[in-house]
């Protein structure tokens, strides 16, 4: 596998927000996402500021609807210059298959990984939806679907990582909950270390306040990877 990229979440409110935090992003960081807030506020416009930049989008709308408008809208937002999607691998085979199928049929195919479980929910919320398997079991369940319908790659907590790096080998692994061990650990309730998750072998590591909200952005991005590294 390529060596793990980190994805800066710009999970920030309207486009003058994003901008500040891009004037204080280093040059390293390639990747960015942009999450519903954002993208309801300032619709698809808000991504050409990236897109001048030279930097990848990951569009993180996990789409979840019947399979059409799902496969509609990977077009969409395909022509929009998007790297990376996510849907939901909930919403079932013949949506996943629909938009794969659209995915591949664009000019610029993006990437599409499926959320196999929110990094917010544990097993206590899994008994309340109903749901009898373990974590780990729904995300391998889930991500036999989504690799099976043409998805590229999965998004999962680093805690199902490995797991799904041995089912799956060439699949793209998308770990956000990232944390450094004395981090905050806000709404997520499976976080893991930038080195944890690479060990596991997640291909893209989703930071958002971390590096964000660090007084020093650059410093704590360069600490982000250099214990992916270390």
């Amino acid at each position: 596998m390529a060596k793990a990229e980190i994805i800066v979440a710009l999970d920030v409110p309207d486009a003058a927000a994003m901008e500040e935090k891009l004037r204080a992003m280093p040059d390293f960081i390639e990747w960015y996402k942009v999450g519903l807030e954002l993208f309801c506020a300032e619709g698809p416009r808000v991504l050409e500021p990236l897109k001048r930049r030279g930097k990848k989008i990951f569009l993180d709308l996990k789409l979840h609807d019947i399979p059409r408008t799902v496969g509609n809208a990977v077009t969409t937002a395909a022509a929009h210059g998007v790297n990376l999607m996510t849907v939901h691998a909930i919403g079932g085979r013949a949506m996943l298959e629909e938009a794969a199928k659209a995915a591949k049929s664009c000019e610029h195919p993006p990437k599409l990984v499926a959320v196999t479980t929110l990094t917010s929910l544990s097993q206590d919320d899994f008994s309340d939806l109903g749901i009898g398997r373990t974590v780990a079991e729904q995300a391998v369940a889930l991500g036999r679907l989504a690799i099976g319908s043409g998805i590229d790659g999965l998004v999962t907590s680093a805690h199902e990582a490995g797991v799904l790096r041995k089912t799956f080998p060439s699949a793209l692994l998308v770990t956000p909950g990232i944390r450094m061990p004395e981090g905050d650990v806000g709404d997520q309730k499976r976080v893991a270390t930038p080195s944890y998750a690479v060990s596991q072998g997640a291909t893209h590591l989703v930071i958002g306040r971390p590096i964000l909200q660090a007084d020093d952005p650059p410093a704590a991005a360069t600490a982000m990877l250099n214990d992916m590294n270390g």
